[in-house]
């Protein structure tokens, strides 16, 4: 018997195989003619193939985000990550909008995530989120729906203020700590809710963002639908390998954010170039033996650690790099130099930029 995990790669393995082929398990990568240009997905426990390899829109320019869409779709890509809190949906959804009225793809085949922000955790705000969410999108439905971090806040109705960002009233005269209003919603009140939009088609699949192990066991205490996706940072300097053990053996898929590490948080002031993992010597050094980019090869240790990805990219050449994964791979060796950078160190931590630990 043969295990497959790539149906691409064994089609392309250069070993020979003798006496019958039996697929245990694999990874589908769509039936399109053109298959060879597009991401391998992963299976959910709902059933539904989420792509590997999507383009995440977290500070993309609202005016960039119409031709970068349409720009990813012609690259290959299918999956795009939003959320509320980006602020920038109205222009993702025109992207979409032109994508599907130009013909060159359809809604069945793409995939798209967002987000409930904090300040809608309330069972009474849950719908209303996602149907604003939908509004700005121009859909009908969500692939996946996200819980984006396990804080609840203070309602800010959206009328006064969309989105909502962390301080429940920016012109106050507060400092951003103190500006945050948390309030006692549980997140089997907010589940329960999300758990709503399935039953009502609004949404196809629904998870959590930057849940840790003992907040998604608890969860799946009470859940009726358990989550498909946890959604958290994950990068050669924070490779979080308890966690990702825990999801893979509750048949929770794992998405990573901030692939990359420190780029985007640079000029946030939450990082420096001297955080920059692409400049490590080791990948440097694979890249120079693969023929890649760094950010290649960091990219691909994601995918054979069985996580998918979310690069964000303006530039056409670099949309085209960050999908280019799936004709290269990385050998024992070269993965374990990689997860060796793992320092542990976060750069999107609540409990820094806004006093609220949920990692410790």
């Amino acid at each position: 018997d043969v295990l497959v995990v790539d149906n691409w790669v064994t089609m392309h393995s250069r070993q020979p195989f003798e006496g019958p082929r039996k697929v245990l398990a694999s990874v589908f990568r769509g039936d399109d003619a053109d298959a060879k240009d597009r991401p391998a997905h992963a299976i959910l426990t709902s059933g539904d193939k989420i792509p590997l390899v999507g383009l995440g829109m977290w500070k993309i320019p609202k005016e960039a985000c119409p031709k970068v869409v349409v720009d990813a779709i012609k690259a290959g890509y299918r999956c795009f990550d939003n959320a509320c809190d980006y602020g920038n949906e109205v222009e993702v959804g025109k992207g979409i909008s032109d994508a599907l009225k130009s013909g060159i793809i359809t809604r069945e085949k793409l995939w798209i995530t967002s987000k409930l922000w904090n300040t809608y955790h309330a069972k009474e705000h849950v719908k209303m989120a996602c149907l604003k969410t939908l509004k700005d999108l121009n859909l009908k439905y969500l692939d996946l729906y996200l819980i984006h971090f396990p804080i609840a806040q203070k309602y800010v109705p959206i009328e006064k203020r969309y989105p909502p960002e962390w301080s429940y009233d920016p012109e106050e005269k507060k400092e951003f700590t103190e500006s945050i209003v948390q309030v006692p919603v549980p997140i089997a009140e907010t589940w329960a809710a999300m758990e709503e939009l399935v039953s009502e088609g609004l949404v196809r699949n629904i998870g959590v963002a930057n849940f840790n192990c003992a907040l998604l066991r608890e969860l799946m205490k009470t859940a009726k639908i358990k989550p498909v996706v946890n959604q958290v940072e994950l990068h050669p300097y924070l490779t979080q390998p308890k966690l990702v053990r825990f999801c893979r053996r509750n048949g929770i898929h794992m998405t990573g954010f901030s692939n990359l590490g420190a780029p985007s948080y640079v000029e946030l002031g939450m990082a420096t170039k001297a955080d920059f993992v692409l400049d490590q010597k080791c990948v440097v050094e694979i890249a120079k033996a693969k023929s890649r980019t760094p950010a290649q090869v960091v990219l691909r240790w994601h995918l054979q650690r069985g996580t998918s990805i979310i690069p964000k990219t303006t530039k056409e050449h670099r949309l085209k790099e960050n999908i280019g994964l799936f004709d290269f791979s990385l050998t024992k060796e070269e993965m374990e130099k990689v997860s060796a950078l793992n320092i542990h160190r976060r750069f999107n931590d609540p409990g820094v930029f806004a006093d609220i630990p949920i990692y410790d």
